[in-house]
């Protein structure tokens, strides 16, 4: 079998869409299942307005069709709804091909942070994009039944994993910094809601770790944050693991991977109770914490409380999320496919044993 998957989030761009997909089709590859992507890679790009690192392909829908013939898949899955997304889908319904469709960003938020759209145009076109779709992919439950609710249809689960080899709590060591050191990694930009995590009053240090469009502005307004820039592979995971307490600020991330990647380093995640963190913490991450974190709406008190946690209870919190299992996960939504088709409302963990 042969899968294509079209994107317009790709290298170099460093985001959890980007890392998702490489980490599936690494995943798809082990399991004997070719694989091929149409990305913004091979096309003239122009910058994104408001955020120049990430750049859009420019294409014609003719190109887009004949790399898809070209190509002859089997099964196509369009992962974005960005220009290449479009033109894949244009061509899709065309031709009568069947496609899934997944969520990662939640662009009317997205979109609102920087312009005068409402939320309810945005809303209104992604339910068009996705609803032609024969299936929906979202990462976890909460978004899911969320999405229902906006009158998406045909939605499935599929969740996210974790490389417990290379995030682990053996890397831990000293930042040279007082402790406690509570750490953010991701994107510097508007949607992240950076400044809630850097306004709180807490103890020791703060950390962020990555790059964007504000971190010029986030350094001149937090000069005692260490903003230690975008960090990668075995340096990445000593940062994590080398932490006390993973602060998550962001409200509109659809998962967030960077939250199982600090809890497979053993620190714990303090959250708003919001998709992704609720998923992943659950329940039992409100109150006095547990679950490898605590979630409140009050994200001072829960940074707080997450200092509490057990750090072994953080690595178990994350051991049940694989990147094969939901691989598998993947492939069982494709048209055709025989397998499981968990509605949001019935798969309380985004992978079995989890």
């Amino acid at each position: 079998m042969r899968v294509l998957i079209v994107t317009d989030a790709w290298r170099p761009q460093v985001n959890g869409v980007v890392r998702t997909l490489e980490k599936l089709l690494e995943s798809l590859g082990a399991m004997g299942v070719a694989t091929d992507v149409i990305s913004p890679a091979g096309f003239p790009t122009v910058p994104l307005p408001s955020y120049p690192d990430i750049r859009l392909a420019v294409a014609l829908p003719r190109q887009v069709r004949k790399r898809i013939e070209e190509l002859a898949p089997d099964r196509i899955h369009i992962a974005t709804e960005g220009p290449l997304g479009t033109m894949a889908r244009r061509c899709c319904i065309a031709g009568g091909i069947p496609f899934t469709t997944s969520y990662h960003t939640r662009f009317p938020e997205f979109l609102g942070a920087r312009l005068p759209v409402p939320e309810r145009w945005s809303y209104a076109w992604l339910r068009r994009f996705h609803n032609a779709g024969q299936a929906m992919l979202v990462a976890t439950p909460s978004l899911g039944r969320e999405m229902e609710r906006r009158g998406f249809r045909n939605i499935r689960i599929w969740s996210r994993g974790v490389d417990t080899v290379q995030f682990n709590p053996a890397r831990r060591g000293d930042l040279g910094l007082p402790r406690p050191v509570f750490l953010n990694v991701g994107r510097v930009a508007v949607e992240k809601n950076l400044p809630a995590f850097l306004d709180l009053d807490l103890p020791g240090s703060k950390v962020v770790v990555g790059d964007g469009p504000d971190l010029p502005a986030l350094k001149a307004r937090y000069p005692n944050v260490h903003f230690l820039g975008t960090r990668h592979g075995d340096d990445l995971a000593r940062i994590y693991a080398s932490a006390d307490v993973f602060v998550f600020p962001s409200r509109t991330d659809t998962f967030g991977n960077v939250v199982l990647e600090a809890l497979a380093s053993g620190t714990p995640v303090a959250a708003y109770p919001v998709t992704g963190p609720i998923d992943v913490i659950g329940n039992g991450g409100n109150g006095n914490g547990g679950h490898g974190g605590a979630l409140d709406e009050d994200l001072r008190r829960a940074a707080l409380r997450a200092l509490d946690v057990s750090r072994r209870e953080a690595v178990a919190r994350a051991s049940g999320y694989d990147w094969n299992e939901c691989a598998r996960q993947f492939l069982s939504h494709l048209p055709g496919i025989p397998g499981p088709r968990p509605t949001p409302d019935i798969a309380p963990r985004p992978c079995p044993g989890v």
